[in-house]
């Protein structure tokens, strides 16, 4: 449940830097936040798209970019290095904060991880910080330049191969990874932190998520991505991180309310429209969610539809009707299971209604399991109690519904 747009804007040093906006589809964003990319990776890497996507449909806004000389980036990649991209990360704040979407959160994988460790109390509105895979010495990243760092260090630069792929490298950047103060930074970090790591990841030893996680101070809290490697490119890999840091982040960062207005009174539901063809958005007192219709139908399938809500009533009402019959007993239901189904011939009811004929023809069929040690008296005695909960009631009941249009000065 995201939408993906292009979201551009001006680097440090007046480069365009090419980002993604990926955008929970639905009602406010729960946070905002900016995903920091690996080494040489772009905005377009497996984890920096599944993790942004995932963690949009769990209704954080992120935005995920290409840090400078990388993926459609302007500005030389030889030329910058780790502080390069902390500014990068400080740039992409400043451009959210203005286009009205302060960042809470900061997501890094890899290198990117040490980034936002120092990105961070550069960018005043963050309130958690989350790493992936992340060194806890920056440094550890010009291992990758084998042989060749002597020739950048002599020569200024030089071209290396990096996971298949060729790459210009510049003194700045041995020198911008060399002596960066991670430990003071995560000492003083005053900030909520997540640190992921797989312990079988071979470029990226466990032991540096040992270092961050000691170094740093409370709130602090750590997640193993057990058989995940260091790109997470396993199935599934991506989106358990994901799940990880949209439960983790609840702690730190208060969720946005669907609107600035109040939440309906106790008893009252209200919909309104949430996007697109279908969609509505349901809001009670205490909870919110979608309703949508299927995708055969023109929908987006992104939550239930009006008769699986009607159903669920019914459903619902049901076995807790019967679990409470059953606790004043004190019999020993275990559990209840009820499944509903609902059918008509809409055909028929069409042209029913055309030539003014009979009523519509609607059934629910409804199903009951009981789990227990219940006798057979007890069993049929909850089937008679079940279709005498308040829903059932109301369904087979005289009902009235009376509508009420708000004039414009009243919505």
């Amino acid at each position: 449940m995201h939408s993906t747009e292009v979201f551009r804007f001006k680097g440090a040093e007046g480069q365009q830097l090419d980002g993604r906006l990926e955008r929970p589809r639905y009602g406010a964003p729960r946070a905002v936040a900016i995903f920091a990319h690996c080494f040489t990776c772009t905005k377009q890497s497996r984890a920096a798209t599944f993790i942004s996507q995932a963690l949009a449909a769990k209704g954080v806004m992120v935005l995920r970019f290409d840090f400078t000389g990388l993926g459609k980036s302007e500005g030389e990649f030889a030329d910058s290095g780790f502080l390069t991209n902390v500014d990068d990360l400080v740039a992409a704040a400043d451009a959210l904060r203005a286009a009205g979407h302060a960042p809470n959160l900061l997501v890094g994988h890899s290198l990117g991880g040490a980034a936002v460790i120092a990105a961070a109390p550069r960018i005043e509105e963050i309130r958690a910080v989350a790493t992936i895979g992340a060194p806890f010495d920056t440094a550890h990243v010009l291992g990758h330049l084998g042989d060749q760092l002597d020739a950048v260090k002599e020569e200024g630069r030089a071209a290396v191969e990096i996971a298949g792929r060729e790459f210009t490298v510049g003194k700045a950047f041995v020198e911008q990874a060399m002596g960066q103060p991670q430990a003071k930074r995560l000492a003083n970090l005053d900030r909520a932190l997540l640190v992921m790591h797989a312990p079988g990841d071979e470029v990226v030893g466990i032991d540096n998520a040992r270092a961050i996680f000691k170094a740093a101070r409370h709130p602090k809290s750590f997640v193993s991505l057990d058989e995940a490697d260091h790109l997470l490119t396993a199935d599934g890999a991506a989106h358990y991180a994901a799940e990880m840091i949209a439960a983790w982040m609840t702690r730190y960062i208060a969720d946005t309310p669907h609107e600035d207005e109040e939440p309906p009174l106790e008893g009252v539901v209200r919909v309104e429209t949430a996007g697109g063809k279908f969609a509505q958005h349901v809001t009670t007192a205490t909870h919110g969610f979608i309703a949508d219709e299927p995708k055969a139908v023109g929908g987006e399938d992104d939550g239930p539809t009006p008769y699986d809500l009607l159903l669920s009533a019914l459903g619902t009402c049901t076995a807790m009707t019967v679990q409470m019959y059953a606790q004043r007993k004190k019999w020993p239901l275990t559990s209840v299971r009820v499944e509903l189904e609902h059918s008509r011939e809409h055909a028929r009811d069409c042209e029913s209604d055309v030539a003014g004929g009979e009523d519509r023809i609607e059934a629910i069929d409804k199903t009951l399991a009981f789990t227990g040690d219940l006798d057979e008296d007890q069993r049929t005695k909850l089937m008679e109690i079940a279709d005498k909960c308040p829903v059932h009631r109301t369904l087979l009941g005289e009902m009235h519904i009376h509508s009420t249009l708000l004039g414009k000065d009243e919505t």
